[in-house]
């Protein structure tokens, strides 16, 4: 299914809005295939101008630094997220089959027939996976906050809670199980590859870690 998907994303997080010019767009498309391929702490403004051909006072006339330009990455993450759950819950009645569907919306390998339309949804969602947390986990996260520069994230935070109420009004944290459960939908997928010995998903597959996370909540909830 190609959904073609323009959020409006924190004026804040950039100099000249990329969606705006073709440059624009191309020095996203690229981010991301470059940052999925070597890392977040290897990228460079500098690496990036040699792959679209551009000088690097074009870049930064779109983003003041590599870590604004990562958050707004992440950002369109989040929002595209909280756009499925809208969707795919809309005709959904029980809060019981409500959660599946959010659990199997944030384990986004499974869904690889949903894409980003000009964007490669794949290397956005591993972006989202191996550097998402680096985008609050930093010394500038209380003014970013102030800036409301992580709303996406709540946003979709908060839509995933108002699920767990509609299942149990009574249970007293769904805010931090709604977070808790998008971080660890994302950290367990990681140690699968990574670091197997934190996980009990040898078989790397992305269903298993659905599965866990179904446990988790609906015990949790119960």
């Amino acid at each position: 299914m190609n959904i073609e998907f323009n959020p409006s994303l924190n004026e804040k997080l950039f100099l000249k809005n990329p969606q705006s010019t073709d440059i624009g767009k191309k020095i996203i498309k690229e981010s991301i295939s470059l940052i999925s391929k070597i890392g977040y702490e290897q990228f460079t403004f500098k690496k990036l101008c040699i792959e679209i051909e551009t000088t690097e006072a074009t870049i930064y006339r779109y983003f003041i630094n590599k870590h604004k330009l990562l958050i707004y990455l992440v950002s369109w993450y989040w929002s595209y997220l909280e756009f499925q759950i809208i969707i795919q819950l809309n005709n959904i009645a029980s809060p019981t089959d409500k959660i599946k569907k959010i659990i199997d919306i944030l384990v986004w390998e499974d869904n690889l027939e949903i894409n980003f339309g000009a964007f490669d949804h794949q290397s956005l969602y591993f972006i989202a996976i191996a550097e998402g947390n680096k985008t609050y986990l930093s010394k500038d996260v209380d003014e970013n906050n102030k800036d409301m520069l992580y709303k996406p994230f709540k946003d979709l935070s908060s839509r995933i809670a108002e699920v767990f109420l509609e299942y149990n009004p009574s249970y007293k944290y769904p805010n931090t199980l709604a977070s808790s459960i998008i971080d660890l939908s994302h950290l367990q997928y990681f140690f699968m590859h990574h670091l197997p010995r934190l996980s009990d998903f040898a078989n790397k597959k992305p269903k298993d870690i659905e599965a866990f996370l179904e446990d988790l909540v609906f015990k949790t909830l119960n």
